[in-house]
């Protein structure tokens, strides 16, 4: 029998969604008063940022050797790609001619025709002048054997030098991109730089410019310290050398013609350093109204008749290594562990460098930043 119970109708509560709903906007108001309340991050202090800005001049400095090193490269592999064209050039010339004589005896074959030798005897009214012909057809034949010869060896070569051509622009082309990848990275850090600085108040520049004269007064009395040392240890050589009788002058070479030919080319090294005083920083720059660091110690040694290379990276291995306390006028000083820095030694622990963009090419303490090592060229 069927039932006439009305279903019970199913009734859902809603008060969970709403407690849900209460608590998830609760929440969000929390969190949200915890945000605007929140302290912002700590500015950085003066002597972070100096320490920062440092930083990216050094790592720009790195970046302008790898644009260095990068410029170099492609420029040489520029020169070898058009030497190599030029010979692709003349190879083609000869191989144009070789099949331009090839052309000529295959023409003349087939427009004089040919016949057996046997057919060419009887028909000869002379047998002698068929011997006499036979001679110089054979001669011609070697000459034909010649000409191909020579086509197939000029055609190897052609071949062989456009294939070393498109090697050397493939070489060329990684040279350019890492080029342009180098030059970016030095821009980007100059630009990193400058806008760290721009974000700086008035009192903060001060107190920053406060920071970098504290920095280089250290930086000198350590150049005074090392002037000294050098001087006592000058003095002390010229009294034994007195005592034994020995010649005055003191360092390698001493009294000999090596000795005074370094002595002369140091001279002529800072005479256009001191020339270049004044001249801006720029990178890449190798001269003649602007420097990078390696352009104008390259420059220097230049002028001194000496060839050094373009980057601090391969300028370090020339010549001798010399310690901190024998530095002579003349001498290469490295800076930084990646040896991304260096300046011209003048003597009493100061130097010529150019320093960094936005500065120019200036006397300073070697002190002013970490050395790496230093080098005597010759």
């Amino acid at each position: 029998m069927a039932s006439h119970r009305k279903p019970r109708p199913r009734v859902r509560s809603a008060a969970p969604v709403v407690g849900l709903t209460s608590a998830a906007l609760a929440t969000v108001t929390l969190l949200s008063s915890q945000s605007a309340t929140a302290a912002p991050a700590p500015k950085p202090s003066i002597e972070d940022v100096q320490r920062k800005v440092d930083d990216l001049y050094r790592q720009a400095g790195t970046a302008t050797q790898k644009y260095n090193q990068a410029k170099e490269a492609a420029d040489k592999q520029r020169t070898k790609v058009d030497t190599l064209l030029e010979d692709v050039a003349k190879r083609t010339a000869k191989l144009n001619d070789a099949r331009r004589t090839l052309g000529n005896y295959a023409a003349a074959q087939y427009r004089d025709g040919a016949l057996a030798p046997t057919a060419t005897f009887f028909l000869a009214d002379n047998p002698q002048s068929f011997f006499d012909q036979t001679h110089l057809m054979n001669r011609m034949a070697d000459r034909q054997q010649q000409a191909v010869d020579e086509f197939r060896t000029q055609q190897a070569k052609a071949s062989k030098q456009r294939a070393q051509a498109v090697e050397s622009l493939e070489t060329l082309t990684e040279s350019q991109t890492a080029l342009r990848t180098s030059k970016q990275n030095v821009q980007n850090k100059l630009t990193e730089a400058r806008t760290l600085l721009s974000k700086l108040t008035a009192e903060e520049k001060a107190r920053l410019a406060e920071l970098e004269r504290k920095k280089e007064a250290e930086a000198k009395r350590k150049a005074e310290e090392l002037a000294k040392k050098q001087a006592a240890a000058k003095k002390e050589a010229e009294r034994k050398a007195k005592e034994s009788g020995g010649g005055t002058e003191t360092g390698s070479g001493s009294g000999s013609d090596s000795g005074s030919s370094a002595s002369t080319k140091a001279e002529k090294v800072l005479a256009f350093a001191r020339a270049q005083i004044g001249k801006p920083y720029v990178w890449g720059a190798t001269g003649p109204s602007s420097y990078d660091c390696s352009g104008l110690t390259q420059a220097a040694w230049k002028a001194a008749g000496v060839d050094i290379p373009r980057t601090t990276w391969d300028q370090v291995n020339v010549g001798t290594r010399i310690a901190t306390a024998d530095l002579q006028p003349g001498d290469l000083v490295f800076f930084y562990d990646d040896i991304s820095h260096v300046g011209i030694y003048k003597g009493d622990g100061m130097m010529i460098h150019a320093p960094k963009p936005g500065a120019n090419v200036r006397e300073e303490s070697i002190y002013y930043m970490p050395i790496y090592g230093s080098v005597r060229p010759a």
